[in-house]
């Protein structure tokens, strides 16, 4: 007996010392794909909160753990109000990561603690934008004209909306005709748009374009590429996904997207290392990275880093009445016109509404003849779903609008989990749908814009 309690206390303790050991490497050297887990669920807290005034727990319960990967359900947070900080790990000490706020920059993950803040991008003093009257009709104000009651039994269909559904607005005809929210949402709340930010960073750019400080056909981008073939990736091949250049978009593991977004502080350097892997101009392959390239080569054309800052809202967000719009940047200060865009539903609906009136608001033309078009354009390499400018010919799940009946001019701004604004020029008609939808769901917003247009007509 004496023999098996030594030989039981043996095994006890060489159990307690491996898993010590294992509890100590995850605290001092954690696998790279905890840290993203980690930074994710920081990122979208900090963004949350500190943006949209969530609640920080429920946040993470619902818009990170519920839809996520069963190890973010090990996920604590410190919420530091007072110095605007998010740090999430799990199981409170293993795989810590961050996230910081800068007023009018958004949240930034700051895998390295946010070293990379000290120095060289302190937050901007930005001229604040007055609000929107609330008495003056959308889009001027951010008062609802009466909502047609056509729509009553399309918007309080479940089903149409959409699992998850966050916000819907609808716009016929220039006017806010109407909109439905989920849950603990509503019309003020600022919703992020994930992809749908790279349609607003084009449209960013087809800003710098009127003012001829950028073109389509621009070569020699950017100084860490002189000598190699990467010289020849023009503005145009980012555009439309076919820079050539190497980068992994899957989601779910530690990939190019995901360790761009998470554990590096100066996205752009990361994207602009990648290597190519076909010529540039000759084959699709969609990348956040291409898009957080563009944002850092228009911020280089505009030099002056407090002008670049401010560039999106004087350019863009405030001719169109766009208050609630927050582009976030990185920690080294470039914009991530990837993925990281908060607006309301209404200022989405602006936002489209501008591109069905071809880049023109109020009687002034924003965005040069064509530049919308492009956008409307589908491309050879993509099969026909993407199109020359960052948007969708087709919408979610690749499949050709005239499946479910819709006009083949209607072009799509869409973005992970469920965002998109389907604009359709015949009609006259923008819908947004935002909310926290996977994919996996298989949901379909081309149903809910044919049950509008339907409706409507």
């Amino acid at each position: 007996m004496r023999l098996i309690r030594r030989i039981m206390k043996g095994l006890f303790l060489l159990l307690a010392t491996a898993v010590a050991a294992v509890v100590v490497w995850l605290a001092v050297a954690p696998p790279a794909l905890l840290r993203v887990g980690t930074g994710y669920a920081a990122k979208i807290v900090c963004s949350n909160v500190f943006i949209a005034g969530r609640d920080p727990d429920q946040v993470l319960r619902v818009d990170v753990q519920a839809p996520g990967h069963p190890l973010l359900k090990l996920v604590g947070l410190d919420t530091d109000r007072e110095n605007k900080r998010v740090t999430a790990r799990l199981l409170g000490l293993i795989a810590p990561n961050s996230a910081v706020y800068r007023e009018g920059l958004g949240c930034a993950s700051a895998p390295d603690g946010g070293g990379a803040m000290a120095g060289p991008i302190p937050a901007p003093v930005l001229e604040q934008v007055a609000a929107a009257p609330a008495d003056v009709p959308w889009p001027d104000g951010e008062a609802a004209t009466p909502a047609d009651p056509r729509l009553g039994a399309v918007l309080a269909d479940a089903t149409l909306a959409g699992p998850g559904m966050r916000a819907v607005v609808v716009i016929k005809n220039g006017r806010l005709v109407g909109e439905a929210y989920g849950d603990g949402f509503s019309a003020t709340t600022p919703l992020l748009g994930w992809s749908m930010t790279k349609t607003v960073n084009a449209a960013i750019i087809g800003r710098l374009m009127t003012e001829g400080r950028i073109a389509l056909d621009d070569r020699d981008l950017l100084p860490e590429w002189k000598g190699d073939g990467r010289t020849a990736i023009r503005i145009r091949d980012l555009f439309a996904m076919e820079s050539g250049l190497a980068f992994n978009e899957e989601y779910g593991d530690v990939t190019d997207v995901t360790r761009m977004l998470y554990l590096e502080p100066d996205m752009a350097a990361f994207a602009a290392a990648r290597p190519l892997a076909t010529e540039p101009g000759k084959a699709f392959s969609y990348s956040s990275g291409a898009s957080v390239l563009l944002s850092k080569i228009w911020m280089n054309r505009i030099g002056d880093r407090d002008v670049a800052l401010g560039y999106p809202r004087e350019a863009l967000f405030k001719p169109l009445g766009m208050t609630s719009a927050v582009v976030e940047a990185d920690e080294a200060g470039t914009f991530v016109g990837s993925s990281y865009m908060y607006a309301t539903g209404r200022d989405w609906a602006r936002f489209g509404q501008f591109l069905l009136q071809d880049g023109v608001w109020k009687g002034e033309r924003l965005l040069s003849e064509g530049f919308v078009a492009a956008m409307q354009r589908p491309t050879r390499a993509s099969g026909g779903t993407y199109t020359e400018i960052q948007a969708w010919a087709v919408g979610p799940g690749d499949e050709p609008d005239s499946r479910f009946g819709l006009p083949d001019d209607t072009f799509w701004v869409a973005g992970h989990d469920g965002q998109t604004i389907a604009v359709v020029p015949s009609k006259k008609l923008v819908v947004v749908r935002l909310g926290l939808t996977p994919s996996k769901l298989g949901y379909r917003p081309q149903l809910l814009v044919k049950a509008i247009a339907d409706a409507l007509d």
